[in-house]
């Protein structure tokens, strides 16, 4: 389930936990909000905060070091996209659509279909979104609703610190003497400013697509994608409504036959 912990993305790692516990410890040190009550005793909200960024780093650490879905066999990825087992084979006509599947170039596996061959990663991955750089890791199948439920508690997290930042800064009689007295703050704000509207802006997108069912990959390349290609450009195949997209991505739980999905709808033979 999870990769190597030690492998070429533990610098990425640590230098994410390292900035994450900095930023923290100096919403501490400084006279912010969290500071006072602290202080005073009240330990409800300092207590919580703490609690959601830890939960944050963990929920960094699963999506990072999960198998997003990489596809390892070839005789078991037949079966899985074929969505039989032993016993059932002789109940199901033969399909030759079904049968019809890409050859990776790279690590001569067969792709099941809205898979795609990761060169960073070296494997292929199934229902391939992207292979995000701040988590050395691809999203894919297994890992995608972590990743959004990732971001959707950053996201909570960096506003949070963003309204605390801003609680600790505190009056100076000229601009010097303030931003001597308050030049951590502001730099911490910037930083965290900066990171909620790139978070924002990623859940968001995640949140769009996700209600078309369509992965990054397939709306940024889909005039490349064999299965895609000659759709319309407001045409999608594996697209059940909005409600329907968003139940199956955060509900259901179990693997989809893409082929069985795309076939059904009476598309062209890839």
């Amino acid at each position: 389930m999870f990769k190597n912990v030690f492998g070429s993305g533990f610098l990425v790692r640590t230098a994410h936990v390292v900035l994450t516990w900095i930023i923290t410890l100096i919403l501490f040190l400084y006279d912010t909000e969290l500071r006072k009550q602290e202080e005073t005793g009240q330990l409800l909200q300092p207590v919580l905060f703490v609690l959601l960024v830890l939960l944050s780093v963990l929920l960094y650490f699963a999506v990072s070091l999960m198998d997003p879905g990489f596809i390892l066999s070839e005789e078991n990825d037949l079966q899985f996209t074929l969505g039989v087992t032993e016993e059932q084979k002789d109940m199901i006509p033969p399909s030759t659509k079904s049968l019809r599947q890409r050859r990776c170039g790279h690590c001569l596996l067969q792709q099941p279909m809205r898979s795609k061959h990761c060169q960073t990663c070296q494997h292929c991955v199934r229902r391939y979104d992207h292979h995000c750089p701040w988590i050395e890791n691809c999203v894919g199948e297994r890992n995608h609703r972590w990743f959004v439920l990732y971001l959707a508690v950053q996201l909570l997290v960096l506003l949070w610190g963003l309204h605390i930042t801003w609680t600790g800064f505190s009056y100076a009689p000229s601009w010097s003497l303030w931003l001597r007295s308050n030049g951590v703050l502001l730099a911490v704000c910037t930083l965290l400013a900066l990171l909620a509207l790139i978070v924002l802006l990623l859940l968001g997108s995640h949140l769009y697509l996700i209600s078309m069912n369509i992965t990054t990959w397939e709306f940024m390349s889909r005039h490349r994608i064999s299965y895609l290609k000659h759709c319309g450009a407001d045409e999608n195949p594996f697209d059940r409504g909005a409600a329907l997209n968003l139940w199956g991505f955060f509900c259901e739980w179990d693997s989809v036959v893409w082929e069985q999905v795309y076939f059904r709808e009476g598309n062209d033979p890839v």
